[in-house]
């Protein structure tokens, strides 16, 4: 492809919210941090972060992790029987987008539900917990996503949680939240993090989506998990030393980069107008951060499109036959938005000269 007018300028990228860039602050804050052996216990920044977390979140622990799915994994291993059953929503990140490590790493089998719209349901659980018998697998666990990426950034209601989580306790089963994006949620609904967080045993949350830190995902539970999950996460490679540099980046973004959560969902919406304004294009309604666009039969080629936004050096993701995927974060700023709306206007002047 040849040069675009714009490869002098910084892409727009739309692929991820992972894909954000410390600011010179949380730079400093880094170079700054007070730091120790984190496996040997004596990391001071990262026992702060993690009393903070789980303060936040309303749990007895939190543990820090490299990353979400060592995180999501662990919870999957330390509360989940070895050869049993994980019902999760069919969508769900941790059935198609960790490489099925809950089979490798654990021997568990993951049970998928196919809902509408991402949210699991008590009625759900009527048909995917497997009565007692000798000659089926035994469900162990519960996994709910929030939000839910697969589904545009859904917000699972408190409510939601609650009510699943009352059905799966009344079968022993205990229920971990994928909470990736629970910052999302709560800054769409206006509601603490607790009211989210509390009906479920345990709850994973990203410290690199949305709120820009480089690194680092947590686990907050009872701490009596928490202990085990410390087993864990070293079984599996994830225990560190002086993370305190990386803590810190977290703690920042909790303490400056969470407020500014509501200003990217503005943002979502005026892109899904934009495109809602497109011949051919349909939106799902954004809720959150995250943006799923259809391309109707007929209609322009998804190739061509991403194509004709890379020469604009603007990056987004198909995320099936003909649908893409933008997710909007703290570094998509105001000028970065007036580019992706000037290149989609000029789309849509093209098509309708065409």
């Amino acid at each position: 492809m040849s040069p675009g007018p714009g490869d002098e300028l910084p892409a727009v990228d739309l692929r991820s919210d992972t894909v954000t860039r410390p600011t010179p602050a949380m730079r400093r804050a880094m170079a700054e941090a007070e730091v120790g052996d984190d496996t040997l216990g004596d990391d001071p920044t990262v026992r702060a972060l993690e009393a903070r977390v789980a303060e936040l979140l309303g749990k007895e622990a939190a543990l820090f992790f490299p990353s979400g799915v060592m995180a999501n994994q662990t919870a999957l291993a330390v509360q989940a029987r070895w050869g049993s059953e994980v019902v999760v929503e069919g969508g769900a990140h941790v059935f198609h987008f960790e490489e099925g490590a809950a089979s490798a790493l654990k021997g568990l089998q993951l049970h998928p539900v196919p809902t509408p719209d991402g949210v699991l349901r008590p009625e759900h659980l009527d048909a995917a917990v497997r009565p007692g018998s000798r000659y089926l697998p035994r469900t162990s666990l519960v996994c709910i996503e929030n939000t839910h990426l697969a589904s545009g950034g859904r917000v699972i209601e408190p409510d939601q949680v609650r009510a699943l989580a009352e059905a799966a306790h009344a079968r022993d089963l205990p229920v971990h939240m994928d909470g990736a994006r629970l910052w999302h949620a709560a800054a769409a609904s206006g509601r603490p993090l607790t009211d989210y967080a509390e009906p479920v045993d345990t709850v994973m949350v990203c410290l690199s989506k949305g709120l820009g830190a480089p690194v680092g995902s947590l686990l907050a539970g009872p701490a009596e998990v928490l202990e085990e999950a410390w087993r864990v996460r070293r079984r599996f490679g994830g225990g560190m030393r002086q993370s305190g540099i990386l803590a810190a980046a977290g703690l920042h973004a909790l303490e400056h980069h969470l407020p500014d959560l509501p200003e990217t969902h503005a943002r979502t919406l005026r892109l899904a107008a934009a495109f809602d304004a497109l011949p051919g294009f349909r939106v799902v309604p954004p809720e959150t951060n995250v943006l799923l666009v259809d391309l109707e039969p007929g209609g322009p080629d998804p190739t061509e499109f991403l194509n004709f936004l890379r020469f604009d050096r603007i990056l987004m993701l198909d995320f099936g036959p003909r649908r893409l995927r933008a997710v909007l974060h703290r570094d998509v700023d105001s000028p970065a938005m007036a580019r992706v709306l000037d290149s989609l206007a000029r789309w849509g002047r093209q098509a309708g000269a065409a």
